[in-house]
Order: structure tokens, then C-alpha cells, then sequence
């Protein structure tokens, strides 16, 4: 029964984690199929938003759509602020505040100061076109001091904070405050060379050549614009609403009016030909006025401002409808941003007493694993020295048993070459008696027969004593090798005496065996002492018995 229900158990849980996958990886390809959509509609409408800015900013709209939802929070702001610069670029500026405010609050949640500074640049021009200097320059300054405290960690080069430095010297050109403008710039052109270039130097000597014209060096600076204007024309052909604009201000500067008026209108055609810089043409009607008042031609001079007149306000105004929200979104950012901080706050308040509930569970879980890994570890040190001593006492009783047995064998061995030798003796003894027995009844037997008995006995006596030589050799393999090593200087008949003394016989019997007098074993004993230099303390049978 338990095994059936485990089966079934299992069968659940796997067709569950089937399923788990397959929704996890329905939603991973959701995701990637709404980025796909979202890049395809970023790409076509930063095509076409000179020429078709409506069409770029409903695409512009879809890609920021199909970011959300495939929750790319970076590439989400990135759509806004394209989408808010075609609004900026068709003096929508209501519009443009309120995508970058939105891009704002999600540059908070996602904390990419490097989003955040380029929000905080675009913010800063805008107010520049509504003559809030103060409040241009702060958000201006802000875009740069992070951009400096990136370029500090090694991100970026100092080449990289040039487009930031170049914003705040155009934004002091544009509110007439050249000192300031020329101090930015120059730091432009110090920073310029040291990396990757950003922004292309047309563009700085394109802000010289207006500071130079501001500076009353009208001459110097039209030969400026005249080296860089191939550049703009062929790379940035929208922005030479800017440049002619600039050209017919010198042109206006130095009294030759038709040149600057044909400037003025060719600014004109470019802002209605690539739809760009639309916001710009209220100031190309009032120079447009100030020349028709120098030809004395107040007709043309009165209708330039009217249209001046009606398009400043309709772009710059204030107290029209379209730019009313302007006013109110700093407020509801303000807003949001306090109540965005008051959720934070509280859930930084949960967060810190769940994570100390954590801290808590988890030194009590560490403090149990590491009491049950030092309990763990004191009982498998404990098995394995148990089972070490267990194995180092079977290897001494296996030695033991070993060496007992090599004894036993050996005493054995020994026993019988003692029983070899004493037959040897017994052996001898009857010869000895023999011979005497044969010369008592010598005139009996023939001479020549009796010698060669005799020789016969004596013969067989030297043959007796090597083989006892070499079982004695066969048993005590080292006995002799250590002898030799030892005392070199034993004589044959010193290391027969020394074997006999091994199998403990008496001198009695080693007198007999080796037909000597017991005198003579004593002499032989003594002898052996004397070359083995044994002092009178050390007993020679247990001596020669270790070794």
C-alpha cells in the first residue's frame, strides 16, 4: 500500500513540475516575443521621427507598451525619452514634461544614476527654452556632477562628460551670458581628445562661432561656420534650422540684410522640411521683424511679429491650456516621490524585522548544524579510532601468533639438532668404543684392514658434522650472516662452539660432540668472549641466543 501511494505521490509531483516548466517557459517566451515587438517599433519610429513624427511617436508608444510588459524597466525609459524627444523637437513641451517626469519615477525604482543624469540633462534644457535659468542650470549641474562621480569609479573617460559640459555652455549662450558659455566650452575642447568622442567637434565650433559673433568677431566667426558647414549639411542636415539661423544673425550684425534674410528663410524651409527645431522659429519671426525694420518695410516687419508673437505664446506661455500641466508636474512628482518614500520607509521597517527573524532562525540553524557536524565529527573520529585500534591489535595478535609459531618452529628445528647432535654424540661415543675394542683385539685382525676401518669412522665423523653444519644453517639463516658480519674474526672451530651454545648444550656435551676436553670448550668460551669483547656482566649463552 505504501509503495503504491509513493507512485502515485510521485507521478503528481512530476506531471507538476511538467506543468511548472511549461508555464514557466510559456511566460519567458512571452516576454521575449513582447521585446521583440518593442525593438522592431523602436527601431522604425527613431527612422522616421524627423520625417513623420506622429507615426514615430504611436510607435514610440507600442515599444514603451511591449517593454512594460516584458518588464525591461531600462529599455521602457529609453522609449520615453525618445518618444519625449519628438515631442521637444515639435515644441510640444507639456508632453515632453510629463514622459520625463514618468521617466523620472522609473529611474528611481530602477537606480541607474546614468539614466537618471541623462533624465535630469533633458529636464535642464527644457526649462532653458522657458528662460528658467536657475532651474535649468541646477537640474544641468546635477546631470553633470553624476556624470562626474561615474567618470570617478572608471566607467567613463572625461571625453564622456563633454555633451554635458556643452548643455550648460549652449544653456548660459542661450540666456546671454557668454563668460559663463565660453568657460564650459572650453572645457569641451580640454576634455575633447582623451577618448571615445560622443559628440562631434562641428558642434563645439559651432557654439565658438556663436560666441565669437556675440563677442562682436562677426568676420571670424562666419569663417568658422563656413569650414564646418559641408559636415552639418551632409551628417546633420535637420540642425541647420540652427545654423542658418546663426549665419543670418551675422549676416543681420554686419548690415548685409538680403544674405541674412535668405538665411532666415532657408532656417525656415529646413524646421517645416524635416519638422525639427519648431520651437526656434519664434526667434528667426522677431529677427525676421527687427531686418524688415531696418529696410523700412513695416508691413513685413509687423506680420513677422504677429506670427513671433502667436507662436511664442502657443509654445511658451504659461497661462495657455496646453501649457498649464507644465506648472504641476514638478508638485505631483513631488507627491509621488514622498508617498513612494513613506512605502519604502515601511516596507524597509518589515523588511528589517523579517531579516532579523532570519538573522535569528538562521544562527540557531547554523548553532544546530554546527553542534550536530561536531557530534558527527566526534563519532566518526571516535568509529575510526576504534576501528584503527581494533585493526592495529588484530595486526599485534596476527604478529604475535606469527612470531609464537616462528618460535615454536624454530624450538622444534632446534630440538631436533639436538637430537641430531646427541645421536651424533652416541654415535661417536660407540665409535670411540669400537676403535678402542678393535686395538684391543688387534692381533687378531690384519693391519691394512684395521687402518682402513679406522679412516672409514673418522671420515664419516667430518661428514656427520657438515650436514649438522648446514641444518643447523637451513634453521638459523641469519645466525651465521650476523656472526660474520659482527666478528669476522671467529675461527671455524669459535663459530661451531658458538652454534652448540645456541642449542643451549652443555660444555659437557659440546666436549664430547666436538672431541675435545671440557678444558678445552671452557678455552674456547673464553676465547670467543675476549673476540666479541663481552664485558663480564653480559652472560654469552643469552647473547648468542639474540642474535
Amino acid at each position: 500500500m505504501f509503495n503504491f501511494l509513493t507512485k502515485r505521490n510521485f507521478h503528481l509531483w512530476f506531471l507538476l513540475i511538467i506543468l511548472c516548466s511549461n508555464f514557466c517557459f510559456s511566460q519567458e517566451k512571452s516576454k521575449d516575443s513582447f521585446k521583440i515587438i518593442a525593438d522592431q517599433a523602436f527601431e522604425k519610429a527613431d527612422k522616421i521621427k524627423h520625417q513623420e513624427p506622429r507615426t514615430a511617436i504611436d510607435l514610440f508608444q507600442t515599444s514603451i507598451d511591449n517593454y512594460t510588459k516584458a518588464n525591461d524597466t531600462a529599455s521602457t525609459i529609453r522609449a520615453i525619452l525618445k518618444k519625449a524627444y519628438v515631442f521637444e523637437t515639435n515644441a510640444e513641451y507639456p508632453k515632453s514634461y510629463d514622459l520625463l517626469w514618468k521617466a523620472l519615477l522609473l529611474g528611481d525604482q530602477l537606480n541607474d544614476v546614468g539614466l537618471l543624469s541623462v533624465i535630469y540633462h533633458r529636464l535642464g534644457r527644457i526649462y532653458s527654452y522657458y528662460k528658467r535659468e536657475h532651474k535649468s542650470i541646477e537640474y544641468l549641474i546635477k546631470a553633470l556632477q553624476i556624470q562626474k562621480e561615474i567618470e570617478k569609479g572608471g566607467s567613463i573617460t572625461k571625453a564622456d562628460l563633454v555633451p554635458y559640459y556643452y548643455s550648460i555652455a549652449s544653456t548660459y549662450r542661450e540666456l546671454n551670458i557668454p563668460k559663463l558659455a565660453q568657460k564650459y566650452l572650453d572645457t569641451c575642447f580640454l576634455y575633447y581628445g582623451e577618448s571615445k568622442i560622443v559628440i562631434p567637434r562641428p558642434y563645439l565650433e559651432f557654439e565658438k562661432s556663436n560666441l565669437l559673433y556675440k563677442e562682436g568677431k562677426g568676420k571670424e566667426a562666419l569663417k568658422t561656420m563656413e569650414e564646418i558647414y559641408p559636415w552639418f549639411k551632409e551628417n546633420q542636415p535637420s540642425y541647420l534650422v540652427h545654423f542658418y539661423k546663426s549665419w543670418g544673425d551675422i549676416y543681420l550684425e554686419l548690415s548685409d540684410l538680403s544674405k541674412s534674410e535668405a538665411y532666415y528663410e532657408k532656417a525656415l524651409t529646413i524646421s517645416k522640411e524635416f519638422k525639427s527645431h519648431i520651437d526656434f522659429t519664434p526667434l528667426i519671426y522677431e529677427r525676421l521683424t527687427e531686418l524688415y525694420l531696418k529696410e523700412n518695410n513695416f508691413q513685413k516687419a509687423y506680420a513677422n511679429l504677429k506670427i513671433a508673437k502667436d507662436l511664442d505664446a502657443k509654445f511658451f506661455d504659461s497661462r495657455s491650456l496646453g501649457n498649464q500641466p507644465l506648472l504641476e508636474i514638478k508638485d505631483e512628482y513631488r507627491i509621488v516621490k514622498e508617498e513612494q518614500e513613506k512605502r519604502l520607509q515601511e516596507q524597509y521597517l518589515k523588511q528589517l524585522e523579517q531579516e532579523d527573524k532570519i538573522n535569528k532562525l538562521q544562527r540557531v540553524i547554523l548553532l544546530g548544524s554546527i553542534v550536530f557536524l561536531l557530534l558527527l565529527g566526534f563519532l566518526f573520529f571516535k568509529h575510526l579510532r576504534a576501528k584503527h585500534k581494533t585493526e592495529k591489535e588484530l595486526i599485534n595478535k596476527t604478529k604475535e601468533i606469527e612470531i609464537q609459531k616462528a618460535r615454536e618452529l624454530l624450538e622444534l628445528k632446534n630440538k631436533e639438532l639436538a637430537a641430531s647432535a646427541l645421536q651424533l654424540i652416541e654415535k661417536d661415543e660407540f665409535l670411540k668404543d669400537l676403535k678402542s675394542k678393535i686395538r684391543v683385539g688387534a692381533d687378531k685382525l690384519k693391519i691394512p684392514e684395521l687402518n682402513k676401518l679406522l679412516r672409514s669412522v673418522s671420515v664419516n665423523n667430518n661428514k656427520n658434522w657438515d650436514e649438522f653444519r648446514l641444518r643447523f644453517i637451513e634453521v638459523n639463516k641469519g645466525f651465521y650472516d650476523k656472526i660474520f658480519e659482527k666478528y669476522p674474526n671467529l675461527s671455524q672451530g669459535d663459530q661451531k662452539v658458538c652454534a652448540l651454545i645456541k642449542l643451549n648444550f652443555s660444555s659437557k656435551e659440546m666436549a664430547r660432540l666436538l672431541g675435545i676436553s671440557v678444558e678445552s670448550v671452557h678455552t674456547s668460551r673464553h676465547r670467543i668472549r675476549k673476540k666479541m669483547e663481552l664485558p663480564r656482566n653480559i652472560n654469552l649463552e643469552d647473547y648468542i641466543s639474540s642474535l
